[in-house]
């Protein structure tokens, strides 16, 4: 397998706080699962021209995005974070707008909604969240930013750029790795020096941790303590969540042209969302009443949200160049000449 999943000892039973909180968490995963599973369907019917599946990662992206604090923290995604976008509270249609073509970037009000626009350039939200945490700690607003990418966009020299001006300035940032095993069909080991995403924090002055990325409450119990140590002066930190992308990379990607049946097979019993529900089980605290409401709740917002992707009309195109520059410039402009000729013949 490209990816083991980190020892660890059992988890210790949760208190009624955490159970509560499992409750909640589990409830996000399965939505955001049957979304998911939806905007694949989406493509293959041509209602979405293309989609970036998550199947694998909820653990990763809910048990974080839970932890943020929406009044002052903010999430500066790539094109994979469905998962992040809904447990912030964007409506999923807002979400997948970008993948219709609707919208560029995602149909919400990121500054509102402490979430950024969906970023496609592989490590290109990661320097954003830098930015965005030197003007949080210029401003002691005490709001940390939080920069999601993947093992193979940790490559990227962006990154590392982005790591050593956070290091330097100790700027409250965390720097959210999932490393689900496969930079497209490249796996981990092949393009990740160091034996680690998290040990490579070391060379930039800053804690780099490694967890279980499939346990939504190790995830959020990680999360949280990054958070606590940016918001307090303590800089930033890397955390390094070992997961596995379930599906392909991309609606246009086959992954079994790379990897084996049996790595697929293996990983399915280290699925986030049964092992959550076997968690849950165990208190005692939820019956099966629970997850036939649960799946029932996740099954009609899917029908919802698939009927408003459908429904979604076409931007106007001037939005192309109206979007782009408070001022735009005379190139731009001259561009948007040209582009409305275009149109008339």
């Amino acid at each position: 397998m490209t990816v083991t999943s980190p020892d660890r000892e059992a988890p210790s039973a949760p208190d009624a706080a955490e159970t509560a909180l499992l409750r909640r968490l589990y409830r996000t995963m399965v939505t955001v699962r049957r979304l998911d599973l939806e905007g694949v369907a989406m493509q293959r019917q041509g209602i979405v021209p293309g989609y970036a599946p998550m199947r694998g990662q909820e653990a990763a992206q809910v048990g974080s995005a839970a932890a943020l604090d929406l009044e002052r923290d903010f999430a500066f995604p790539t094109y994979r974070e469905l998962s992040v976008a809904v447990t912030m509270g964007i409506d999923p249609v807002a979400y997948l707008a970008s993948h219709q073509g609707a919208w560029h970037g995602g149909m919400w009000d990121a500054s509102a909604a402490r979430l950024a626009p969906i970023n496609a350039v592989v490590g290109g939200a990661v320097t954003h969240a830098v930015g965005w945490a030197l003007g949080a700690k210029l401003d002691r607003s005490g709001g940390v930013a939080v920069a999601y990418f993947g093992d193979g966009a940790s490559s990227q020299g962006d990154i590392h750029e982005a790591m050593n001006t956070a290091g330097v300035s100790q700027l409250p940032v965390v720097f959210f790795c999932q490393n689900n095993g496969w930079a497209i069909s490249v796996p981990s080991e092949r393009q990740v020096a160091g034996g680690s995403v998290a040990a490579r924090a070391a060379g930039y002055g800053m804690p780099g941790v490694r967890i279980d990325g499939n346990d939504v409450l190790e995830v959020h119990r990680a999360t949280t303590a990054a958070l606590e140590r940016a918001r307090t002066g303590g800089g930033p930190t890397v955390i390094e969540a070992m997961t596995y992308r379930s599906g392909p990379h991309s609606t246009s990607d086959d992954p079994g042209r790379y990897r084996t049946l049996d790595e697929e097979q293996a990983w399915l019993t280290r699925d986030p969302l049964t092992l959550c529900e076997q968690r849950l089980r165990e208190t005692g605290a939820v019956g099966d009443d629970f997850f036939v409401e649960v799946s029932d709740t996740a099954n009609a917002l899917t029908d919802r949200v698939r009927a408003d992707v459908a429904a979604l009309g076409s931007r106007p195109g001037a939005e192309m160049f109206d979007f782009v520059f408070a001022d735009p410039p005379a190139a731009l402009l001259g561009q948007k000449r040209a582009w409305e000729e275009s149109r008339h013949g």
